[in-house]
Formats: structure tokens, sequence, C-alpha cells
């Protein structure tokens, strides 16, 4: 059994100790547990007996796994082929670089409707959306389109620069704050679907990681870049997934998770990195929801605006995220104490299926409607009438929404995510904690699996603003 540095583990119960059983009992309050809700564009509401009765099942399934724990399936991943590398990295990443560039130009001098502007809409759909869910199927596509890979590399070689300045000893840390920045922007700032401001806040982003990148090496990226960590962190569920050494790549398969079985334990920095992610999911689906309208005095059907919330959603959001590593650290520690064989770093791991999941079931409505513009925007994208993609005119619509054949099609893929994602975790967890786990160990951590499961459900049917 693989454990976690005593300085780590250390690490781990002063931050447990430093939040008191007190956050512990706040984040148990249904109001600010961990969840995921719909995009905030959309106010929907959904009956909740199927939920509770989901939530009854995750239990049922979950314990039977602690039963079975010594008779879970391997998980080993096979090699499906082997090809060349058809487009080197550093191709395709430069060739990133330069749609960049055209995006920032885009949301600089382009339409400063978020909704026709290529800037907001290529990212906020693209990158942000549409990436990580494909990569939560096919594997890490950020790495080939990474646009920083390509020009650190040209920069470096005409430097000749070899060396580094020693950012490597920092861990996940630039990654952590570049994050907090990053979600701070989303889902706090005045204007983050301002064309022109996302453009300027991206571009001045690319060049300081540019310079971090130049000065340490690539490699840095995988630590230092919060889009790359997240990224990857991301895409350890994909059942499939490419592996390149050298000219040659090869496809393999496995169970969703297996890559994450195969990683180190994480560190310090990045159990904080993790717990940022799962607590921006988790404020991003508070903040627009009745209970936290009417916590901070807002009246929903009279919003003040951004500005006037600014300081506390500020606060709200790092509240959840501090209260969130409590808890995960909580449960870690207390089946550590009562049945021994945890250890921190390794069974964190496990928290990166939910990630992924929340982050599926969270912005799957938006990727349907905030899509549709952006198809149409690259089908016709200086709104001349032409059609670029050969597509034929076509309108917006959210009617979809309101469609009994549809609506339910769409529950059922976020209820899938949510509850396939906790599923997955506890079964990693059950993994990565190890043979030296007592029964009893695992039941913290599968009573907060349970926990997430059922609040996550419920936030989809609460009802929200618009």
């Amino acid at each position: 059994m693989t454990r976690a540095p005593r300085s780590f583990d250390g690490f781990c119960t002063r931050v447990w100790k430093a939040l008191g059983a007190g956050g512990l009992a706040f984040l148990l309050a249904p109001g600010l547990a961990f969840a995921c809700a719909l995009p905030p564009s959309v106010i929907l509401t959904l009956p909740t007996g199927h939920y509770i009765t989901a939530a009854a099942l995750t239990v049922a399934l979950t314990a039977i796994m602690g039963v079975a724990v010594h008779r879970l399936p391997v998980m080993a991943p096979r090699q499906v082929w082997e090809r060349r590398v058809l487009l080197p990295l550093s191709l395709t990443s430069y060739l990133s670089f330069l749609a960049f560039l055209g995006l920032v130009f885009i949301g600089l001098y382009g339409d400063r409707d978020p909704m026709h502007n290529l800037m907001t809409l290529v990212f906020w759909t693209g990158v942000w959306i549409a990436v990580p869910l494909g990569s939560m199927l096919l594997g890490n596509l950020w790495r080939s389109l990474s646009p920083w890979t390509g020009p650190v590399r040209i920069a470096r070689t005409l430097l000749g620069r070899t060396g580094s300045i020693g950012l490597a000893r920092l861990g996940h840390w630039p990654a952590v704050a570049g994050y907090a920045g990053f979600v701070w922007f989303q889902m706090v700032s005045l204007y983050p679907d301002d064309p022109a401001v996302l453009a300027k806040v991206a571009l001045t982003y690319w060049a300081v990681i540019f310079l971090l990148a130049v000065l340490e090496g690539e490699d840095w990226l995988e630590t230092g870049e919060f889009l790359t960590v997240l990224f990857s962190f991301i895409a350890k569920v994909a059942p499939l997934w490419h592996v390149t050494e050298g000219p040659r790549t090869r496809l393999m398969r496995g169970w969703p998770g297996s890559q994450v079985l195969a990683m180190p334990p994480l560190s310090a920095s990045a159990v904080v990195f993790v717990s940022l992610a799962l607590a921006a999911l988790t404020f991003d689906g508070l903040a627009e929801t009745f209970w936290w309208q009417a916590l901070i005095g807002e009246n929903p059907l009279e919003p003040t605006g951004r500005s006037a919330v600014m300081w506390v959603n500020t606060a709200g959001l790092l509240a959840i995220w501090v209260l969130t590593l409590g808890l995960i650290l909580g449960a870690i520690l207390l089946g550590r104490r009562i049945g021994g064989g945890f250890a921190t770093g390794p069974v964190m791991l496990s928290f990166l299926a939910i990630a992924a999941g929340y982050h599926a079931a969270h912005y799957l409505v938006m990727l349907l409607t905030a899509g549709q513009y952006t198809l149409a925007a690259l089908n016709d994208p200086l709104m001349t009438g032409d059609s670029w993609l050969g597509l034929p005119p076509f309108f917006v619509s959210f009617g979809f929404l309101t469609d009994p054949r549809v609506m339910p099609v769409i529950y059922g893929l976020q209820f899938a995510a949510i509850l396939g994602a906790h599923l997955l975790a506890v079964l990693l967890g059950l993994k990565l904690a190890g043979q030296g786990a007592r029964p009893l160990a695992h039941l913290p951590m599968t009573v907060l699996m349970v926990g997430y499961t059922v609040l996550g459900l419920w936030l989809l049917s609460t009802a929200r603003t618009g």
C-alpha cells in the first residue's frame, strides 16, 4: 500500500483542526452542500421523489461495494492500437496559439454582444465545456490544443535556454492561484462575458504563463497552469486515451478511472486544487438558488446587480472552498482514525471522478443552449449572411427545454453523470485505501459520497433565478 508522506498527512491534520467541527456542521446544511446545478440562464424545477429514491439506491450500491471490496474488478488498461503520430504536438499547439490570437482580435474589435462574438462563445462553450466533456470520453484533448507548448518550445530554442528558475518546487500552487483567480473572474467579477474584457484577461494570462514557461520549461505547464492541470485531472476518468512516446502513439482502453489508480498520490497543493474544482462547481450552482439569494438579502424579482453582491459573493466563494477542503480532509482523517490504512494523497484521487461528473452535469444545458450560438457564429462569423460551415440559416431555440420528450433525456444524463461519478469515486476510494484499511474505515467516505449525491440531485430540482 502506498502512503502519502508524513509531512503531508500532518498538513491535512492541521488544516482539519484549524477548520474545526463547526465548519463540518455548516457544510452539512442543505444549502451549502456539495452539489451542481443548471446554468443560471435557465429556471427548471423537478420532482424530488425520484431523486430521493436514487439516493437510497446509491446508499445500497455503495454498501455492497464496501462489503465486496476484495471482489471488485481489476481495472487494468489494454492497448487498442499503435500508430505513428500524424501531427506533432508542437504543431497543433502553435496552430491553437494562432487561433487564440484570432479570437483575441475578434474579442477586442468584434461585436460586443457576447452571444455573437466568437471570443466569448468559443472560450466559454468550446474550451470550458466541450473540451473537458470530450476529454472525459477520449482522453486529454487539451494536451494537443494548449496554446503554450508550441510557442514555448520555439522561444526556448531561439533563446538557447535549457535551464529553469526553480518553479517546480512550488508544486501545484501556481495553478491553484491561477484557478482561484479564474473562478473569481467567472462567478463574481462584473464583466466575465464582455468580449473585450475576456480578451484582455485571456491575453494577459497567456503572456504571464508563456514567460514563466519559457523561464522554467514546458514541463512546468503540467503543474503550474490551471487549465492544463484541471483538464488532465478530469481526463483521468476517460475509458479511452492516448499515450505518446516519441514518434509513436498508442490508443489505450480501460475501465473509467483506471488511469486514476496509476497516478501517484496527490501532493498538498494538488489536494487543494481538487478541492477548489469541487468548490467552484458548488458555488456556481449555489449562487443562483433562492436559498442563497435570501441569505444575502437579495430579491430575485428585483436584483441589484453583480456589483452590489461582489464582496459577499467573494466571501461566499472563499467560505465554500475552505469548508469543502475541511469536509474532505475530515472524512479521510476520520476514516483513518477508526479503521486505519487511509492516506490522504491516494484517497483524494477518487474525487477526480466527482469533479469530472459534476462538470458534465453542471454544464450540459449550457452546452445545448450556448452551443447553438457558437455554431451559428462559426457558420457566419462576420454576420453577413455567409455560411462558412455550409449550414443553412437556423434560429437559436430553447424550446426543447419545455419538450416533455427531450427534458427527461437531459435529466437522465445529468442524473447518470452525478450518480455514476459518485459510484466511481467510491469504487476508486475503496481501491486506493489499500488492504490495510478495515471495513469501518470506509464508512465516513461512503457517507460523504452519498451525501454529495443526495444534495447534488436536490440542487438539480430546486428553483433558481435567471
